[in-house]
């Protein structure tokens, strides 16, 4: 079976925290994966950290290289792919399938005026093309 085919479940928060870390580190054992977490979640034990890469692993999240000691972990998706079906769900879920729902929810309290400008420019570079 192909794991990379579809998104697996969505992970939790404490998986989403662990995946980022391996987004920015790229493959990593558990030990250096702990040692990233530590700035953001100081009460995370290494012990803990390699019991969900262990889990994330057998969900489909992550990949493991097991010819090396120590065993790398990767995730199984890239990020965009994730957050895409993360927000498609979201969107689903919480704005009754409406994209333009969430967007004025967000601009309507969650983006500063800085962002507000990249949004513009953004749309103006990229508007509907015939």
């Amino acid at each position: 079976m192909n794991r990379k085919a579809a998104i697996p479940a969505r992970p939790t928060p404490a998986e989403l925290d662990l995946l980022q870390v391996l987004w920015r580190l790229g493959p990593a054992d558990a030990k250096t994966v702990h040692e990233a977490l530590l700035p953001n979640r100081p009460e995370a034990s290494y012990a803990t950290v390699l019991r969900q890469l262990q889990v994330m692993h057998a969900k489909g999240m992550l990949d493991r290289d097991e010819s090396q000691r120590p065993q790398l972990y990767a995730p199984a998706h890239a990020q965009d792919k994730l957050q895409q079906s993360l927000v498609r769900d979201f969107i689903a879920k919480a704005f009754a399938g409406s994209g333009k729902a969430l967007v004025l929810a967000a601009l309507k309290n969650h983006v500063s005026a800085k962002e507000r400008a990249e949004i513009r420019q953004l749309l103006a570079k990229h508007g509907e093309q015939p």
